[in-house]
């Protein structure tokens, strides 16, 4: 794993902290006073006057709470399964195996893992048996069982062109994690937080925010930062932060694997949604290809836009390989079996049927895939990014892909909600 500094503090301090270097936090800090109500606001059991305060009955809205649903399902409940070429999910399965044996629910699946070993994993139809004798089926939805379909998105493994060093060609960094980049783990002071964590510097005596984006970018070489490689194009530099891996092509050829390290705690501000809100873009032309068109097109307003995003992702240089980048899971992705889904909902590592489109289409996408990276944008019970693989075409087909769809979890008996 990555380099990473933790630093406990006081509770009192770590409460302190601001909200822009948290990840998730919000929940967790006192709500801002709100203006008295007006006449219109105040519920009819509070008369309204000029010097009363609030309603003391009145109940503040709440945020909606996360809910999943998991409910039993037969195999012929799922479109195209039995059509699926199953077979060629089992590479997947198999390093799904790896990393459910240190998960929480391995010894279900290490016994179901097990029994894998006997099976021809190059016939669909003995892959297709062996996870309909070992595993059923569960619908996944919100509390309210219909609600069944969620989007799914696409992501793929991009393509740099870059040096190890600096030029007029080469000029832009791909940063390791900071020295000063300290992350506090506040399970460890509120047991209920566990899980959650925020990120900052030290100044003085005391922890602030980490820098935002531009605030990186304004420092150059002064960032007290490794520089992993200089590539020669922002806008992919951007979009290889917003994947979180990615591979760069050296001048002698070679290629050099870049994957996510750490992030300086700042939250993600969608560019796409900013170009639309301004009239820069229409909303059907938000793709990915669509940013990077008009990045091209107005190279003199490209740092405001990029910047306009404060969330900034460090990388660690990873072995050369043909595999997949690494996913949370901690094993390689398998293009196109693969998918990032938020671990609220979908144990990660387990085997999942997904039923979708494919991009900008009404084609069915309907196949077996495993659970086997999580995103900071995954997030709701039905949703899911669809891994696609490394290069060019993987980039246009996850690029274009916002479609809606339907997710089934499969699990052993052991595990059954």
């Amino acid at each position: 794993m990555f380099k990473r500094q933790t630093l406990l503090l006081p509770g009192a301090l770590a409460v302190a902290l601001l909200l822009s270097a948290c990840e998730h936090f919000p929940s967790v800090l006192p709500a801002p006073e709100s203006p008295a109500p007006t006449a219109a606001a105040t519920p009819a059991s509070c008369p309204p006057c000029a010097t009363c305060p609030a309603c003391p009955t009145a109940e503040k809205p709440q945020p909606p709470a996360f809910t999943r649903r998991f409910t039993a399902a037969t195999w012929e409940d799922l479109p195209g399964w039995q059509k699926d070429d199953h077979s060629a999910a089992w590479p997947a399965f198999q390093q799904s195996c790896r990393g459910l044996a240190k998960r929480a629910g391995a010894e279900a699946w290490q016994a179901v893992c097990s029994r894998a070993e006997a099976v021809d994993g190059t016939s669909a139809s003995a892959v297709r048996a062996f996870f309909e004798r070992e595993l059923r089926p569960y619908a996944v939805s919100t509390d309210d069982p219909q609600a069944t379909e969620g989007m799914v998105t696409g992501y793929y493994e991009p393509l740099l062109l870059g040096s190890r060093q600096q030029s007029q060609r080469f000029a832009f960094p791909v940063h390791a994690v900071p020295d000063n980049l300290l992350t506090v783990e506040l399970g460890d002071l509120f047991p209920e937080l566990k899980g959650k964590r925020v990120r900052g510097r030290v100044e003085g005596n005391k922890l602030v925010p980490y820098w935002t984006r531009g605030e990186i970018l304004a420092q150059e070489q002064q960032l007290p930062a490794k520089t992993l490689a200089w590539v020669n194009d922002p806008i992919e530099l951007f979009f290889l932060q917003i994947q979180g891996s990615g591979r760069i092509r050296l001048p002698d050829g070679s290629l050099m694997r870049v994957n996510y390290a750490d992030q300086n705690g700042h939250p993600y501000r969608s560019i796409g949604r900013l170009l639309v809100e301004r009239g820069d873009l229409k909303l059907e032309e938000a793709s990915m290809q669509g940013i990077q068109a008009w990045a091209r097109a107005n190279p003199s307003r490209l740092d405001e836009l990029l910047n306009s995003n404060p969330s900034y992702v460090f990388f660690r240089e990873m072995p050369a390989s043909d595999d997949g980048p690494i996913g949370a899971l901690g094993v390689p992705l398998t293009a196109e079996r693969s998918i990032a889904i938020d671990p609220r909902s979908i144990p990660l590592g387990a085997p999942v049927f997904l039923a979708t489109t494919r991009p900008n289409s009404s084609r069915p996408l309907q196949r077996l895939v495993m659970a086997q990276d999580t995103g900071g944008a995954i997030r709701g019970a039905v949703r899911a990014d669809f891994f696609w693989g490394f290069g060019k075409e993987a980039g246009a087909l996850a690029g274009r892909m916002k479609q809606n769809g339907r997710m089934w979890v499969l699990l052993p008996e052991g595990l059954a909600p």
